[in-house]
């Protein structure tokens, strides 16, 4: 049976059926609304994308979609402070596609990264989190530099474990402990410096998805193309994906691998 997006939407309907709530198809978008009655706020879903990735792990995808979504439904309908929350304030990593505002139109707080990523500010819930915006701020007298500073520190207190894989010579480390923030292990600059004085060859590091950041001591020409597959298979499964390209960790930077190699062959090439 091949899944459409009016079949998808009709699963969709019959698994968030909540009185509170009103959904809405938008056919010309192919997307699919979800919202609160009273206050219209919700979010909006690509059905192509939920098909995508039904047809690849079926109802386990469409299980987890849907714990998403009633957890993001419930904080938007919830008041949050800043204050006193401080330890659950958490750096996390999208791409520069992301939004910088809410669908309500308030501005996020977020900083550059590369330029493939970007850092936002969340609110640990528990099971999820808010993303801080200029009205909390504003409402809590706080400084986009306070919160910047307490995420830094958070970050650094966040456990480190890893799956290790060798691949044709390489070495590939796997953070993937589930809490939301595997892929903020990025921005661990202590975690980057001991990860780069124990390669032996070059490091690369990747955050294709929320939920994992790939580690990977490269040690011949294959290992690059390795990766880049990786990321590639884990950028297209992930829930919240963020770049399909990897870096290379060189001076404390991060540089795209492909950016690297052009450079490289013009240099050849002279």
């Amino acid at each position: 049976m091949k899944m459409t997006s009016i079949k998808m939407k009709k699963m969709l309907e019959e698994r968030l059926s909540n009185p509170s709530w009103n959904t809405i198809y938008d056919r010309e978008k192919d997307n699919f609304r979800i919202e609160w009655k009273d206050t219209k706020m919700g979010m909006v879903i690509s059905l192509p994308g939920v098909i995508a990735k039904w047809e690849r792990r079926k109802e386990e995808a469409l299980d987890e979609l849907v714990n998403h979504i009633e957890e993001a439904l419930r904080i938007m309908n919830e008041k949050h402070e800043l204050t006193g929350k401080e330890k659950h304030i958490f750096p996390v990593i999208r791409s520069t596609s992301f939004p910088k505002e809410t669908k309500n139109g308030k501005k996020l707080i977020f900083s550059e990264h590369t330029a493939e990523t970007r850092i936002y500010y969340a609110l640990d819930l528990g099971k999820s989190y808010k993303l801080i915006d200029e009205y909390l701020l504003k409402m809590e007298d706080w400084s986009k530099e306070r919160v910047t500073e307490i995420a830094k520190f958070n970050v650094r207190s966040l456990p480190i474990s890893y799956k290790k894989d060798e691949v044709a010579g390489n070495t590939f480390y796997f953070v993937a402990t589930n809490d939301g923030y595997d892929a903020s292990r990025i921005l661990n600059e202590a975690l980057l410096e001991e990860m780069k004085a124990n390669a032996e060859g070059e490091l690369a590091i990747a955050v294709p998805h929320q939920d994992v950041c790939i580690f990977a001591d490269i040690k011949n020409p294959t290992g690059y193309d390795v990766l880049a597959q990786m990321t590639m298979q884990f950028f297209a499964d992930g829930r919240i994906p963020i770049t399909s390209l990897s870096f290379l960790y060189e001076d404390k930077g991060l540089e795209p691998i492909f950016i690297l190699a052009k450079n490289r062959k013009k240099e050849e090439d002279k």
